[in-house]
């Protein structure tokens, strides 16, 4: 299982990559509102200050969940630039990347 914000960490940098790739292209694409839909665990531990983890269930049909429960959450993600919160504008990866 993988923590939820290291799914959402790593779709950040996905998404910067395709920005930073974008950069002096001639073609732009505007990102839009994200759609995720994953399976999670919740999880709570029984310390003092005790909080609450989300961990992805990763698709490997290993089964490790076990009797922990699973939920599917959906979650709607609007990517901004920051500063100046203005939409991102991606395009498919640049001609040298591809070579």
């Amino acid at each position: 299982m993988t923590e939820l914000t290291a799914v959402i960490r790593d779709l950040r940098a996905e998404l910067e990559a395709a920005v930073t790739a974008a950069d002096g292209a001639a073609l732009l694409f505007e990102l839009g509102p994200i759609e995720l839909e994953v399976s999670v665990a919740v999880e709570r531990s029984a310390t003092a200050g005790a909080n609450v983890q989300f961990w992805v269930v990763e698709a490997s049909g290993e089964g490790k969940v076990g009797s922990t429960g699973t939920q599917r959450i959906n979650l709607s993600l609007t990517p901004r630039l920051n500063p100046g919160r203005a939409t991102p504008l991606v395009s498919r990866a640049a001609e040298s990347d591809e070579q």
